[in-house]
């Protein structure tokens, strides 16, 4: 299953070859027979699977997304993804030869049909969304998706150039989330020696920094806030890292500023050459993409798997399928998956940059690649739809210049009403720790000017906090993902 490198070597034209013959089995032989809500799909639009043979074939096909999987009548909508093979069904879509085929193979293996089938696709494990603007939706996975999870994960492992006796520390949160059993299955897949702590709602700061001091890992993996976190509170007490390599960082877009940032900070811990890498996931998927090596911390871009899916680019507004290098919303297509499948599936993820087919720079390898510059609308639909002081905005760009100023340490944003009264005028609030040196009235001047060009709005309060209170304030050792930007407007 895992032909990572025989793929990489693959011109475009191969590639897409390869997706078109992969799509066409995929929906005839699993998704057709045994998907109900796909199944219905094709049948309610007259789609004839057999007549889906490439990527372009795809449009055919409308586009689902999180509205779908939800259902406050239905909480239980998300079955109908799940694929249901029963004899019945594999009798009448299964071709004898293919059936035969299968039966053998089992057979010769010293297995019974039955239960071969029942590994490959009765559901086993469960991970959810996190819920952040809707209620978690559960997403599961068979013994045959468990090794796709393992293949995907070992991918990223020689994608970093993670060797087997380096050692590497998962500081992910402990959660039926993707990120921690991605790194958790990946690194056994990879055969690397890996300690996955639970991050900070489990062991605590000082319960990771002791480990991490006794492990000393070449790789560390975890969310942006936690790491950069754990690295100052290492700084801190003053401890040498300098065995650390290479960052992994997931569940957040990481900007080449970021990184930036952190490796200074790594620097006056002994740490002279670091390797910082993004990754790009989400629960749907049940998979991830990372980056390779670069110089200056440049983004790569995330390294696809093609012959694991197809991403389309598309107008998110239209819904126009548009040229793969061109910006648009990412949209998803799973070409290998058993238990909760996805076709055509709507990100709310806005790439610019979109995919180019271009050998990577950086390693060489030939694979697809999606641009780094990532904003997830999802997240912050909510919010964006609505206005904050009479003007509409885009929480990213918030998040975008805070991140950039490198005497701001940690922050946060609150959108609140005056006086908490629902029908009184928006005010935004900044808590901003900065760095020791800082001279806070000039890095309160900064801050207006650059979020006020950047966004249109300014502040109406820069509050500087102490670091113990601001880590309280984020829950960074404590909730899955950091409380960055906070909507305290009461709800009319």
């Amino acid at each position: 299953m895992n032909s990572w490198k025989g793929i990489t070597l693959l011109t475009y034209s191969q590639i897409k070859d390869l997706q078109n013959q992969r799509l066409h089995s995929f929906i005839n032989t699993h998704i057709y027979p045994f998907s109900p809500f796909y199944r219905k799909l094709f049948d309610e639009k007259k789609i004839d699977p057999r007549s889906i043979r490439t990527k372009e074939d795809l449009k055919r096909i409308p586009y689902i997304s999180k509205s779908d999987l939800i259902n406050k009548d239905n909480p239980q909508k998300f079955k109908d993804f799940i694929l249901q093979p029963d004899k019945e069904k594999i009798s009448r879509h299964w071709p004898k030869s293919l059936l035969l085929m299968r039966a053998l193979k089992s057979m010769l293996q010293g297995h019974h049909l039955q239960d071969d089938l029942a590994k490959e696709y009765r559901p086993v494990f469960m991970t959810f969304t996190t819920g952040t603007t809707n209620s978690p939706v559960p997403f599961m996975y068979s013994r045959y998706d468990l090794d796709n999870l393992n293949v995907s994960g070992a991918r990223m492992v020689e994608l970093f150039d993670i060797k087997g006796d380096d050692r590497i520390m998962n500081l992910f949160p402990f959660a039926p989330h993707l990120a921690f059993w991605q790194t958790f299955f990946g690194a056994i897949e990879a055969n690397v020696f890996g300690l996955s702590t639970g991050g900070g709602k489990v062991m605590g700061t000082e319960g990771n920094l002791t480990a991490l001091m006794r492990i000393k890992p070449s790789a560390m993996l975890g969310v942006p806030s936690y790491i950069y976190h754990l690295v100052r509170y290492a700084q801190d007490k003053g401890h040498d890292l300098s065995f650390l390599k290479k960052i992994v960082l997931g569940a957040a877009r990481v900007t080449c500023a970021y990184k930036q940032k952190l490796s200074e900070m790594l620097k006056t811990q002994g740490v002279n050459n670091i390797y910082i890498f993004g990754t790009y996931g989400f629960t749907e998927s049940r998979t991830a993409w990372g980056e390779c090596p670069t110089e200056n911390h440049e983004s790569s871009g995330y390294h696809l798997y093609p012959d694991k899916e197809i991403f389309e680019i598309i107008d998110p507004a239209t819904g126009e399928v548009k040229n793969d290098n061109d910006d648009g919303e990412i949209v998803y297509t799973s070409l290998d998956s058993r238990a909760s499948v996805m076709l055509r599936y709507r990100t709310g993820d806005y790439v610019k940059g979109g995919i180019t087919h271009e050998p990577c720079p950086y390693c060489g390898r030939h694979t697809l690649r999606l641009s780094s510059n990532i904003t997830r609308l999802s997240d912050n639909k909510d919010i964006n739809l609505s206005k904050v002081k009479g003007t509409l905005v885009n929480l990213s760009h918030f998040t975008e210049v805070l991140n950039d100023i490198p005497q701001v340490n940690e922050w946060q944003l609150e959108i609140r009403k005056h006086k908490n009264d629902p029908y009184e005028v928006d005010e935004m609030v900044v808590y901003v720790t900065p760095q020791a040196d800082a001279n806070q009235s000039a890095l309160s001047q900064m801050i207006k000017d650059k979020l006020t060009g950047a966004t249109e709005v300014s502040p109406n309060e820069i509050k500087f906090i102490p670091l113990d209170e601001m880590v309280k304030r984020l829950e960074l050792e404590t909730a899955n993902k950091e409380k960055r930007i906070l909507d305290s407007r009461p709800k009319v």
